[in-house]
């Protein structure tokens, strides 16, 4: 379980295709705080350390990203040199500062619009027409395992939609979203409450 609040940027340093794909992650961590068998988000896919090593500041840790991670997860993302998004799992007594996420990637989505609007970046992306219904005007969605909030949703004719959200200057200097350009493609978490509620209306319809 994870809350979508980055706790550093990683870089994929090599990768080594076996059965799965081997993948190695360099990051400003404590290896002595990195548990093997641990859950770690990495730009919102939720991974397990199979070996970590470096010293305080100065981490690596190994994961193995399946075959159908690998489909499900933006094209290029587990390539050598790719930034990452980085947060360990939630322990007991930790604060929950953005939402509650699972680490499982729903859909992809790709930006259309990111310009500059006072300090902040304001970003719109579009979202499949599985994911639309899912996504609405202050609620919360997880993008490239970031906790955000939506701050307007306009629907499309053919059943997609676009959403946009606001980077502030914090979230952009931590994080990989400050980067953000027009056709990059984000994973895309929708909120899990949004997910139940999507489930118990389908119910309600059925009866």
């Amino acid at each position: 379980m994870f809350t979508g609040i980055v706790t550093a940027i990683g870089t994929i340093t090599s990768t080594d295709q076996r059965g799965d794909l081997r993948v190695r992650i360099a990051a400003p961590l404590d290896p002595a705080k990195i548990d093997i068998g641990a859950s770690i988000a990495c730009s919102g896919v939720c991974l397990t350390v199979v070996d970590r090593g470096g010293s305080a500041g100065e981490a690596w840790f190994d994961v193995d990203v399946s075959g159908e991670t690998v489909s499900r997860t933006v094209g290029g993302m587990w390539a050598t040199g790719r930034a990452l998004n980085i947060e360990p799992s939630l322990r007991l007594g930790d604060e929950l500062g953005g939402h509650i996420v699972t680490g499982h990637v729903d859909s992809i989505g790709e930006v259309v619009m990111a310009r500059a609007e006072g300090d902040s970046w304001k970003v719109a992306i579009r979202a499949r027409a599985e994911m639309a219904p899912f996504i609405a005007e202050k609620g919360s969605i997880t993008v490239d395992g970031v906790s955000l909030t939506v701050n307007d949703v306009r629907d499309r004719p053919d059943g997609m939609c676009d959403f946009a959200l606001n980077i502030i200057p914090h979230t952009g200097a931590v994080t990989t979203l400050g980067d953000l350009a027009v056709g990059d493609r984000v994973n895309l978490e929708i909120d899990v409450l949004a997910r139940y509620l999507k489930r118990m209306q389908g119910l309600a319809k059925a009866r």
